[in-house]
């Protein structure tokens, strides 16, 4: 791991009540507040007793803190030289991102030393100084909820303008692209747009969002060579369920838009046999003509 446990939830969260007390914070309801915004809403059965019991001899009985000084954490090397490689990424800069005292410091990898695969090539034009400015207007209003006003151009190479209410950026691995989910269900192609402004802040904004085609697939794991926590971690940002079947194999039931099937269909594909698509009968389809394909041109 390239962050420490030292900048773990549990840690932050203890640095936290420890610069509460040194600023003369003694109330216990505000320091559970602490613990649970920090970490997580069941750590205040364990952080909390830890620290007033001395087990972690860190507060002394009167709730006063046994350091002097406020915690700090400083970078180390290794995580200098690896933030300052994900900053490079064309991807990051489109967010604006800074961490100062790392300019100088010589990145853990570059661009050249990542192969990607089953990725389509003709991904957002990242390094366009247009497309980045139009990002992060879009990203400004998605941010302070403000309604756009947007030139764009279709797939058949008409002009649209409109007054549109985006709801959050989507970005999709297998394509390289972004999109933004408008309040009404559309999803546009960042790429396509020409011109875009904030327009007036006090334009009635829809509340409710139309869902868009919610499906859910179920895949059964076999956890060897750490599968569970690897495809855990590779799908953390769907809505999902994991229960346990077996000593060695898991069910799991993630969300996915329908509008990404092909995309996580691919994914999918990409653990090998250690995950077998159960449910539903489409999804299962798609995995199977792949694999069929795939036998045709040798040994799967």
């Amino acid at each position: 791991m390239i962050f420490s446990e030292l900048y773990s939830a549990y840690y932050n969260a203890v640095a936290h009540i420890l610069t509460a007390l040194l600023e003369g914070e003694r109330n216990e309801k505000r320091l559970g507040e602490i613990v649970s915004e920090y970490a997580f809403g069941e750590s205040v059965l364990t952080v909390l007793p830890a620290l007033k019991s001395g087990k972690w001899q860190l507060v002394r009985e009167d709730m006063s803190a046994t350091v002097a000084h406020a915690p700090t954490m400083p970078l180390t090397l290794l995580q200098k030289r690896w933030l300052r490689a994900v900053l490079l990424d064309p991807r990051a800069r489109l967010f604006d991102l800074r961490v100062d005292g790392i300019e100088d410091v010589e990145p853990l990898f570059a661009a050249e030393d990542i192969c990607f695969y089953d990725r389509y090539a003709d991904g957002d034009p990242y390094e366009d100084a247009g497309y980045v400015a139009r990002f992060r207007t879009v990203l400004t209003a998605v941010k302070e909820h403000r309604p756009l006003y947007i030139e764009m151009t279709t797939g058949r190479g008409s002009t649209v303008i409109r007054t549109v209410h985006p709801k959050k950026i989507e970005y999709s691995e297998k394509d390289d692209k972004f999109r933004l989910l408008l309040s009404d269900g559309t999803l546009l192609n960042l790429a396509r747009l020409t011109r875009c402004e904030l327009a007036r802040a006090n334009a009635v904004i829809p509340k409710k969002i139309k869902r868009h085609d919610i499906e859910t697939v179920v895949l059964l794991i076999t956890d060897e060579r750490n599968a569970l926590e690897r495809v855990l971690l590779h799908f953390a940002h769907f809505e999902k369920r994991v229960e346990r079947v077996d000593e060695l194999r898991y069910r799991l039931s993630l969300q996915y838009d329908r509008a990404d099937e092909a995309e996580l269909v691919m994914r999918v594909l990409s653990f090998g046999s250690l995950i077998k698509a159960e449910a539903p009968e489409h999804f299962v389809s798609q995995i199977r003509a792949r694999l069929l394909r795939q036998k045709k041109y040798g040994p799967i």
